[in-house]
């Protein structure tokens, strides 16, 4: 599959559209249509669910040290200025970017990618589009553009075998060609950009109001972690939940939803005893790669990569990340789905103590050129006290961290299929189906009569009804029954039930299975508790 292929039909069936779009849309930002909005929020749900509200924390999970709790928060988008300060995202949440001076574009300096050409006693470092899919192709047209070649004389270009990223070239652009300049040597050296977005809380509109839209939902939850200490009755080792709206102010924001400037995420900090915290650790990264699986991703696009110890922040005691196979990577690569960090103590300390910094291996409290800290914490004790063993300490915690709009693309990518299937007449034609896990359909059944009289619409009608009050359900009754089942069949729809003139002597009627595309008669009396059953 092309992913332009996959982009088109979320257009065409409304699961998702450029936001604005009718004023030229708005770069990194995405409107979720009336069936991305049910997909999604069929995503989010199946997460909560799982993780959260049918979690038994009587029952030992397999591969987990203990027990454990789990409950959940829903926090503000805006928070206290100091708390980004303290969480070292306003002085290190940053990407290196370079700028064209030609072209007056900005790139993300990670993301640039290109080849050494050879040609005409000249060798060059082309880079491609980021925005487009397929680098090779892209590198090719501008090498023959750049070098004056009519299409005759490409073998007298002569190409590097690897694809390599700008950073391998150490900040030396003299011979870049950047992706819409036409000379050379035009890409500033890289500089800092903070990702934050700015605003203003209160009237005034100065400086001292100055607050920012959230870069993740993590913070929210340190910051009222003696709060739930203090409301609930939950005991170490037990986990906090948030699912929620982030804002990065990504430079170069591209493919689709898989990078954009608002996103939401579905985060669980997971506090735990220092000594299983490694055990912790090992559970919640494998415990949410099988979630993917379950979910219906397939296990050879889907990976579970451990950082190198110079990938970790300099808080990390380690960070896995699950990855897909997206589409519009390059064949071999994968993007990030989920990130689970084992981020010990850092996040508790530093909203207690101030904003922490790696030093000689240690965790001390960053200071000012008066020796007094850089960005003071609340003062506020973070400490976990054991009234059964009668200890005191600051727990560490697991951060398994997942986008629901990165999901919900891979979701997507993987349920995207084509095959080929016989129509009314019994000739064989392209079929496109959305082959979604039963969980994650935004419509789980569709009611047909066969024909719109003999009391078949009466009928029909009547199931949709007792369906509706329990899941989405779409009715339909225009057209030839293929095409009818066709439509569902691209949106996703894994049921579909027809009421034909059996049903008005036996009380039967055909269910449809859109994977399999078998068919069989079920009594309507007991249709919806099936289809319940096959939701599971």
């Amino acid at each position: 599959m092309e992913m332009k292929e996959l982009v088109a039909l979320c257009k065409k069936r409304g699961f998702l559209f450029q936001s604005s779009e009718i004023y030229g849309g708005l770069n990194g930002f995405w409107d979720y249509g009336p069936l991305g909005v049910e997909l999604k929020r069929n995503v989010k749900n199946a997460w909560w669910e799982d993780m959260v509200s049918t979690h038994n924390e009587q029952k030992q999970q397999p591969g987990a040290p203990s027990t454990y709790e789990m409950t959940g928060l829903d926090c503000t988008i805006i928070m206290h200025p100091q708390v980004w300060k303290c969480s070292g995202h306003y002085d290190l949440f940053h990407d290196f970017m370079v700028d064209c001076t030609e072209s007056k574009r900005r790139y993300r300096y990670d993301q640039l990618r290109g080849r050494w050409v050879e040609a005409k006693g000249q060798r060059v470092f082309i880079l491609g589009d980021p925005a487009c899919e397929n680098w090779d192709e892209t590198i090719h047209a501008r090498a023959m553009k750049f070098f004056n070649l009519r299409a005759k004389d490409v073998s007298e270009l002569k190409f590097d075998e690897h694809l390599l990223s700008l950073e391998a070239l150490n900040h030396d652009f003299t011979q870049v060609l950047a992706p819409e300049a036409k000379h050379l040597g035009t890409l500033t050296p890289p500089r800092e950009f903070n990702l934050m977005f700015k605003t203003i809380v209160g009237a005034l509109g100065s400086e001292e109001d100055a607050a920012f839209l959230r870069p993740e939902t993590a913070q929210g939850i340190f910051v009222n972690f003696k709060n739930v200490l203090d409301s609930t009755r939950v005991r170490i080792p037990f986990g906090i939940a948030q699912q929620g709206k982030s804002f990065r102010n990504e430079i170069t924001p591209r493919n689709f939803t898989f990078r954009s400037r608002e996103f939401e995420q579905m985060e669980i900090e997971f506090f735990c005893h220092p000594e299983t915290s490694r055990a912790w650790y090992e559970f919640w990264r494998n415990y949410r790669y099988s979630w993917y699986e379950k979910m219906g991703l397939s296990s050879d696009k889907l990976r579970l990569r451990e950082h190198d110890a110079q990938e970790l922040s300099h808080y990390s005691v380690g960070t896995a990340d699950i990855e897909y196979a997206f589409p519009f990577l390059p064949e071999g690569e994968f993007g990030e789905l989920e990130g689970i960090a084992h981020r010990g103590d850092f996040d508790l300390r530093s909203h207690a103590e101030g904003k922490l910094i790696n030093r000689n291996g240690k965790l001390e409290v960053e200071l000012n050129e008066n020796g007094k800290p850089k960005h003071r914490g609340s003062g506020k004790d973070m400490s976990y006290f054991d009234d059964q063993t009668r200890e005191r300490f600051i727990p560490h915690v697991i951060e398994p961290s997942a986008g629901a709009d990165r999901a919900t693309l891979a979701f997507l990518c993987e349920a995207y299929h084509e095959d080929e299937v016989p129509d009314e007449n019994g000739n064989m034609t392209k079929r496109i189906s959305l082959r979604f896990h039963p969980r994650l359909a935004p419509i789980k059944a569709a009611i047909f009569p066969l024909v719109k009289k003999d009391g078949m619409p009466e009928i029909a009608c009547k199931i949709y009804d007792e369906f509706k009050k329990h899941m989405p359900t779409f009715y339909d009754e225009k057209g030839a029954i293929g095409r009818r089942y066709r439509r569902q069949d691209e949106i996703g729809t894994p049921f579909c039930i027809t009421v034909d003139s059996q049903t008005l002597t036996d009380g039967t009627v055909t269910l449809r299975d859109r994977d399999t595309l078998q068919q069989s008669r079920i009594p309507a009396e007991n249709l919806l508790s099936e289809i319940q059953n096959k939701l599971k």
